[in-house]
């Protein structure tokens, strides 16, 4: 295989079969969607979606100083977390406190944690993990190809779930994991996801993959589940105001830029990569606000995009971030950075450069839909 050509996922050929459109994405050739982009994602917020994300990456960091590794490298408190439990943070520049990627870490064990990164990514927080463990008694292992991941999302996910595995789901919480089996096959099931919804994501070896979406779909069956692919995962996490690395995340951003600085935690032990940049930014975001980023949601059916100009007063205030129809709200809508005099909701006058049209739009708290518990 030429090395310019995507990389197929354990489930490749059952995508093909069930007629998915496959795009490249992060070297992957992954499914678009499956049919109606819209259904898809009204399925997941009414119902169930199934996802393969297998293009994500797992990397697994074990060993007696595992824990003061991650705590060096990135910019939580990892050590922190209890066992069966996992945690959001990021991984920054140590020059200037820019985001490399934000992250999932797991921690399966007293010293086994699972660190999961973007699809775009994977190879840049490989690398860093493996330069920032020198000195520490662990060990950074590439495991991406260890496993297949699955995604159960939706508000009947728990019950699809449940029909398939004796695995204590009700004492589960969000953002942890625990070891069990689905359908016969060996699991670490975690309760995360990126839709703004309940659900579940599932890592499997890659050789149960199939296995594993065949029982899942055939127990959806009845409560409408439907595979869904990465088209409807954007809308779902953009209504859910959820950042995306390239987007509203990227190495000219601090986490205090992007209004994620509660993730950074300076109180923790010892020292950690990035750290004095960071706190730098810390004291500019709170003595001159940077751009804020904030929901826009359109007055007319013009539909903004990334790059975008946001405009106000004849002035450029910011940019748009992400764009795209919502079909819960039956409006286009977008994450932009703006000017903080132009980022509290409900102010006035805001617009979008939509071709050289000035397209009005409210400014919203983020996010934009929320579930209800």
């Amino acid at each position: 295989m030429s090395s310019t050509e995507p990389r197929r996922t354990a489930l490749d050929a059952l995508h093909r079969a069930l007629g998915a459109t496959m795009t490249d994405f992060a070297g992957w050739d992954m499914p678009l969607r499956y049919g109606s982009e819209r259904d898809e994602h009204n399925a997941v917020r009414t119902r169930a979606g199934l996802f393969d994300l297998s293009h994500m990456g797992e990397i697994a960091v074990t060993g007696p100083q595992a824990a003061a590794l991650l705590d060096h490298a990135l910019v939580g408190n990892i050590g922190s977390v209890k066992p069966g439990r996992a945690r959001y943070t990021m991984i920054c520049r140590e020059d200037g406190g820019g985001i490399l990627d934000d992250l999932i870490v797991y921690r399966l064990g007293d010293t086994e944690y699972l660190v999961v990164a973007n699809a775009s990514n994977a190879q840049v927080v490989l690398d860093a993990l493996r330069e920032r463990a020198a000195g520490f008694d662990a060990e950074v292992r590439d495991d991406r190809d260890a496993y297949a991941l699955l995604a159960v999302q939706g508000p009947e996910s728990p019950a699809i779930l449940k029909s398939l595995t004796d695995a204590d789901l009700d004492g589960l919480k969000y953002y942890a994991g625990l070891p069990g089996t689905v359908a016969g096959v060996p699991a670490l099931i975690a309760r995360t996801g990126y839709t703004g919804e309940d659900g579940f994501e599932l890592f499997v070896k890659p050789e149960h993959a199939v296995e594993l979406w065949q029982a899942l779909t055939k127990a959806g069956e009845g409560a409408g589940l439907v595979p869904c692919g990465l088209s409807c995962r954007d809308t779902l996490r953009l209504e859910a105001g959820m950042p995306l690395y390239g987007n509203e995340l990227s190495t000219s951003l601090t986490p205090f830029d992007a209004g994620l600085g509660r993730v950074v935690k300076f109180e923790k032990e010892g020292d950690f990569v990035g750290r004095a940049a960071l706190a730098e930014a810390a004291e500019r975001a709170a003595s001159e606000p940077p751009r804020v980023l904030v929901g826009l949601v359109a007055e007319g059916r013009r539909i903004p995009r990334s790059g975008y100009a946001v405009v106000a007063g004849g002035e450029v205030i910011g940019e748009v971030t992400s764009g795209a129809p919502s079909p819960t709200l039956g409006k286009p809508i977008a994450m932009a950075y703006v000017d903080a005099a132009h980022a509290a909701p409900g102010t006035e006058g805001v617009g979008v450069d939509i071709r050289g049209s000035h397209e009005p739009y409210e400014v919203v708290a983020l996010p934009f839909y929320k579930r209800q518990k």
